[in-house]
């Protein structure tokens, strides 16, 4: 597998960032929607490619964050990949990434009890090379730290101990609910004078993996340096805070925000027969946090995504209308891959973007959909809530689509987010324990096969 990867990048080059490629299809086929789903679904669970190609993404790459050599390595990789199908087009599409390193491993520690496993927020700043060392002072919510204002603040490490809540449904309300510490605790702290934050992790496990994430300083705030403990060692500071207020907490971090480099999104399409100029975008996001393998967050939705494009065209189908599959750069601390697609789908005057499908929570199996209002009001969506049924889609509501797909919203753009499982995606988001083996090969399929589905009803059915 190794050998193939390096064969592959190594005849690869950026002369130019488009290829019309000669489609290798069979006859196209004229079905109705219940026997262009049946083809598509054997097609994906008989002969998907989805899974191994993951497979490559995760252990000849790793894992990718944007403007590390990774991440290089996975546009031109990605490229290639691509290209071996013959769909008609191909192509990169610049884009001007920030890049942010973690440095050395961090290094953190509850002084007289023990270390802990602790990783740098992306976007923080390094600690002094000796580190910091000093009192902790233990926050519950954004309410107790406005309470503690400036007089208890100032000169202190905030520790902010707010757990993953556990009694909703989707574990995407609990990350909603509990996310806000890590995107933007530091900085609140900051303007009250703390040295430095540590955050509970942001996952819904209790297990000894720190989970990392981007947070954010506003412009006049000093940035601190900032960090996650797993939620193990969480408790292990909450105990000893306990046992003694003035238990003081070390952390050393080398973590700095270089110059910004180039990279590229990696787009394909299969042109449509009858209304070219319409497209629907299918994607996930081909960066992942500096730590695991990025698999489920989003190796699984880019090679989804791609997977849609190969299995319309094996099972001899031709879509009405253009379907693009992207594969974003830099949706963890930017999302300057799709800031910069939306402008061209707002820019543009030949084409008009008509929906997109994003796949960004996990290779889980697949449960529903994601829709904007417009599409659920749609007479035509009751026919395809009855014909999802079969493959295990019994989900349709309003909801967010994608963090990548959002800036088409401004094309008039109908945003549409695969719903998969969600039971366990917080336990490894964006931490070392997001590896390809923690995907299953027929949830990752399944998933796979109704995002084609949904992308063939489009191109069959349009959107009004």
């Amino acid at each position: 597998m190794r050998l193939r990867l390096l064969a592959a990048l190594a005849c690869i080059t950026f002369t130019a960032f488009q290829q019309t490629a000669n489609a290798q299809t069979a006859p196209a086929k004229t079905l109705d929607d219940k026997a262009a789903f049946n083809a598509i679904f054997d097609e994906v669970m008989n002969n998907g490619e989805a899974y191994d190609n993951l497979e490559v993404l995760c252990k000849d790459i790793g894992h990718r964050l944007a403007g590390s050599p990774q991440a290089d390595m996975a546009v031109r990789w990605s490229y290639d990949m691509i290209k071996k199908y013959g769909f008609d087009s191909v192509w990169l599409q610049p884009v001007t990434v920030p890049h942010w390193v973690r440095g050395e491993q961090e290094y953190g520690e509850i002084m007289n009890v023990g270390q802990v496993n602790m990783l740098a927020l992306g976007g923080s700043v390094a600690t002094p090379i000796e580190g910091i060392i000093d009192n902790v002072i233990e926050v519950r919510d954004f309410k107790h730290l406005e309470e503690l204002g400036t007089a208890g603040i100032k000169g202190k490490i905030v520790f902010f101990n707010y757990p993953f809540p556990q009694n909703v449904v989707n574990s995407f309300e609990g990350y909603g609910d509990a996310g806000p510490y890590r995107w933007h605790g530091a900085n609140d702290a900051s303007k009250y004078g703390a040295i430095a934050v540590v955050i509970r992790s942001v996952g819904s496990s209790h297990d000894d993996f720190a989970h990392t994430g981007s947070t954010h300083f506003d412009d006049g705030v000093k940035k601190i340096p900032c960090a996650a403990l797993s939620n193990i060692d969480a408790d292990m500071l909450h105990n000893a805070l306990q046992k003694d207020p003035s238990t003081k907490f070390k952390m050393i971090m080398s973590c700095a925000m270089l110059d910004s480099v180039q990279s590229y999104n990696v787009i394909a399409e299969i042109k449509g027969s009858t209304f070219p100029k319409e497209v629907i975008v299918v994607g996930g996001h081909l960066d992942s946090w500096d730590v695991g393998e990025g698999a489920h967050d989003d190796g699984a939705g880019c090679m989804q995504s791609v997977e849609v494009l190969r299995a319309i065209q094996a099972a001899g189908l031709k879509p009405k209308r253009t379907i693009r599959c992207i594969l974003f750069m830099n949706e963890e601390n930017g999302n300057m891959g799709g800031k910069t697609y939306g402008k061209y789908a707002s820019a543009t005057k030949d084409e008009k973007h008509i929906a997109a499908l994003e796949s960004d929570a996990g290779g889980f199996s697949p449960r529903g959909f994601s829709l904007d209002s417009a599409m659920l009001a749609r007479p035509e969506m009751e026919q395809l809530k009855e014909l999802m049924l079969k493959y295990g889609v019994y989900s349709f509501e309003e909801g967010h689509g994608g963090t990548d797909i959002g800036p088409m919203e401004k094309a008039g753009t109908h945003l549409i987010g695969l719903v998969p499982d969600s039971q366990r995606y917080m336990d490894l988001h964006h931490t070392n324990n997001d590896v390809f083996e923690q995907v299953n090969k027929r949830e990752l399929h399944m998933g796979a096969s109704v995002m084609a589905m949904m992308c063939w009803w489009i191109s069959e059915h349009g959107v009004k």
